[in-house]
């Protein structure tokens, strides 16, 4: 009893200190730098991979094709490589999907390619190099969180110029604060909430970057420790 205890009392403290860093901005600059630290745009690329990170439709690929799309458009003669693994003969995989969502929205689908066998982002590195040239200046499209592993891993892989463009959400330009009384329901024994973005919105998207950069820095050093970067 007195183990579980202990171990109550520790994971109360875990979780208060999560809070209290949620109530700041560390947890936004940690997951900014993550997205960052690696992101660079020094050669006009040859091909724009854009990886993979769930289904169709999901934010992670639905973000990272809106921005892949962008990229198509900056740089109109790059290929582009969708890594996600699937069944291409099924019209309804994943990254068939994916590729009729980038050609809705105006990707050329005769510059659209796949590496579908890899399951990771080691594999898809090492995979890309079928259908890359090394020295060819390359572009990665992924999740902020995702995004420094991602270069080092095609850096290990041998690719000489990698870019990186992070598929950030961009925030609401709108006002969301509102007056509690005059919304009408209940009158409760708690403050309003209506004017504190921070309690409704900032402090549990800090708890969320928190746990993808945990997440993360767990693959990191994994990562590091198998020498895939």
């Amino acid at each position: 009893m007195r183990l579980v205890r202990n171990l109550l009392v520790l994971f109360g403290f875990f979780f208060l200190i999560c809070v209290i860093l949620a109530l700041t901005s560390a947890p936004f600059w940690g997951y900014h730098w993550l997205g960052t630290s690696k992101s660079e745009l020094k050669w006009p690329p040859k091909t724009i991979v854009l990886l993979g990170g769930g289904g169709m439709p999901s934010q992670s690929n639905l973000m990272r094709s809106w921005y892949t799309e962008k990229a198509s458009k900056s740089f109109p003669e790059a290929d582009v490589i969708i890594a996600m693994p699937g069944d291409l003969e099924d019209s309804l995989s994943t990254p068939q999907l994916m590729k009729r969502e980038l050609i809705l929205r105006g990707v050329d689908s005769l510059k659209i390619n796949f590496e579908t066998e890899a399951t990771n982002t080691r594999a898809q590195a090492l995979n890309c190099q079928r259908v890359i040239l090394m020295q060819d200046p390359i572009l990665l499209v992924t999740s902020p969180e995702h995004m420094r592993r991602s270069v080092l891993c095609f850096q290990k892989a041998g690719f000489e110029k990698v870019n990186a463009l992070p598929a950030f959400e961009n925030a609401a330009e709108a006002d969301f604060t509102f007056k509690d009384d005059d919304l009408g329901g209940n009158t409760v024994l708690v403050p309003d909430v209506g004017q504190s973005i921070n309690l409704r919105y900032q402090l549990w998207n800090h708890l969320k970057y928190e746990i993808l950069i945990a997440r993360e820095m767990v693959a990191i050093t994994y990562y590091k420790i198998r020498g895939w970067i």
